[in-house]
């Protein structure tokens, strides 16, 4: 899965794909280089960001959906599916209509009720993911007892939930969430226990790309404290997920992360 993050705040690219032009010539490149899905956000989530209303990332999303679907039907890149990544079901209707086939929920449909509706209208495939508390609040000290079990246990409280609003269980991922509301401590914790979530049977997204507790991995590092500097650590932790049995990885570096699953699953056939 890769990321297109329509937003001039997001954490590592933020500004840089702003335009509809540069937005679809990102979403094409990162279908040439191996993505099955493109995941299209118009609101930053990384700690402390703001809210953006829904007619703002209607704005920002809406058209380059629609052109970035035309193009990619047109070179044969039909099979890449367009995920929109919001917490909003004004804003996920609106990039169905525009060509989005995939909702991508940070809030597990906590935020807004008529988001599990959408999906079961549509028969859409749903991310729900786990988020301890709001990304403007979320790193403040988060404490968990047993955060696997926690975190495990809310992502099967809100599939329940997905169902009982009409919600297929096969059109359902979930994702444990590194980095949202989680230390370092909690981060690898839930990246050492990943086989836990791939045996319920849902397939798992892992979004690990660039993020901060990296760096806290190893701090000595020159630069590191530069998202765009943590490419090394990003690969070796989507490759634990690899190993794990997870469904996909959303990243930045598309080609890179490519690579490196191509090397690894020649080295273990069948497992990737």
């Amino acid at each position: 899965m890769g990321i297109l993050n329509l937003t001039p705040d997001s954490f590592s690219d933020g500004g840089r794909h702003a335009d509809t032009d540069a937005a679809v010539a990102h979403g094409l490149r990162m279908a040439r280089e191996g993505a099955a899905i493109i995941d299209v956000g118009g609101e930053s989530t990384r700690p402390g960001s703001e809210r953006v209303g829904s007619d703002e990332q209607i704005r920002r999303v809406f058209e380059p959906i629609h052109q970035l679907r035309r193009v990619l039907d047109g070179r044969g890149f039909e099979y890449v599916a367009i995920s929109i990544d919001t917490t909003l079901a004004e804003v996920a209707e609106a990039a169905l209509d525009a060509g989005a086939s995939m909702l991508n929920d940070v809030s597990a449909g906590r935020e807004d009720e008529r988001m599990f509706a959408l999906a079961a209208k549509h028969n859409t495939p749903i991310v729900l993911m786990h988020m301890l508390g709001d990304p403007g609040t979320m790193q403040v000290e988060p404490r968990y007892e047993a955060v696997v079990s926690e975190v495990l246990g809310f992502l099967l409280q809100r599939v329940e939930a997905a169902t009982a609003a009409g919600i297929e269980r096969d059109q359902i991922w979930i994702d444990p969430g590194i980095g949202f509301g989680k230390t370092l401590e909690h981060n690898l914790a839930l990246l050492g226990a990943l086989d836990r979530f791939v045996a319920t049977g849902f397939p798992v997204l892992l979004g690990v790309s660039r993020k901060r507790f990296i760096a806290g991995c190893c701090p000595q590092v020159d630069g590191i404290g530069l998202a765009d500097q943590r490419l090394p650590g990003t690969l070796a932790a989507g490759l634990a997920g690899a190993r794990a049995g997870v469904a996909a990885l959303r990243v930045h570096d598309v080609a890179a992360h490519r690579q490196a699953l191509s090397v690894w699953s020649a080295i273990h056939p069948g497992q990737g």
